[in-house]
């Protein structure tokens, strides 16, 4: 069984599911304990750049090889794949906890050059975060860099989050504190989400200015600061305990820089 070549490429256009089912099969083995999982070729070639680059040629003819293996995969993770490859659909998280499998699968998508798969499981933990008033905690989002590089979609969704969170917090949770002095490339990243907010300048407290407001025109007033008034108590998902602070620390290294 062969692995790992890769190329990358744009989603293809949307076809029927029967005009993508034909007769030849392929065999794709996942994990350590190989489970077997005959897929029809022209569909997978069809959504994954990856797989059309193991059974097709430069030529676009087709390749002898007619079986690959995923060791390294978790065999849940590619059911859920292809749960998604025959029906084009995902199930909407429910609970924080349901966003783990989504991100496993949204790493798998990453792997496979499926873009379309990229941008649906984002858009689903978006919204998640955004209907449960939550915000991503920290083991989700160190969890997020060690397994992303930069510019990526899911990593900017979370860190735009997380920089919403700590703006409109009293203070920096103890946990939070620890992991942004350790992880400096998940700071700088705040700082550029907040600066992609554009914000005025009379928007934003000067520390030169010795008035009162320090320079906010019209705060408390009406018109020049940017506060949301009756704002509901910030809400962290997944970091109740903050004495797990330390282990959520180490979990990030390698690729995300933390």
């Amino acid at each position: 069984m062969s692995s790992e070549p890769s190329q990358n490429g744009d989603s293809p256009a949307q076809k029927p599911l029967h005009e993508l089912l034909s007769s030849t099969l392929v065999d794709i083995y996942v994990g350590e304990e190989n489970s077997h999982y005959p897929l029809h070729e022209k569909l997978l070639c069809h959504h994954s750049p990856y797989f059309t680059s193991i059974f097709h040629n430069s030529a676009n003819k087709a390749s002898r090889t007619k079986e690959y293996g995923l060791p390294e995969l978790d065999d849940t993770v590619f059911a859920l794949f292809v749960g998604w490859l025959y029906s084009r659909a995902i199930r909407s998280p429910e609970e924080e906890k349901d966003i783990g499998p989504l991100l496993d699968l949204y790493f798998l998508a990453a792997k496979l050059d499926i873009a379309a798969l990229e941008t649906e499981i984002c858009e689903l933990v978006r919204a998640f975060y955004h209907a449960h008033e939550i915000y991503p905690g920290l083991r989700r989002v160190q969890y997020v860099y060690a397994n992303t590089e930069a510019d990526n979609v899911m990593r900017e969704m979370m860190v735009g989050s997380v920089a919403r969170y700590l703006t409109l917090s009293d203070s920096i949770p103890e946990h939070w504190a620890k992991a942004l002095k350790k992880n400096g490339q998940l700071s700088v990243d705040i700082i550029r989400s907040i600066q992609q907010w554009h914000l005025e300048a009379r928007q934003v407290p000067d520390a030169r200015d010795a008035s009162v407001d320090r320079g906010r025109n019209g705060f408390k007033g009406a018109v020049g600061f940017s506060v949301e008034e009756g704002m509901k108590d910030v809400k962290e998902e997944s970091e109740e305990d903050e004495g797990e602070g330390e282990e959520e620390e180490s979990q990030v290294n390698g690729n995300g820089d933390a």
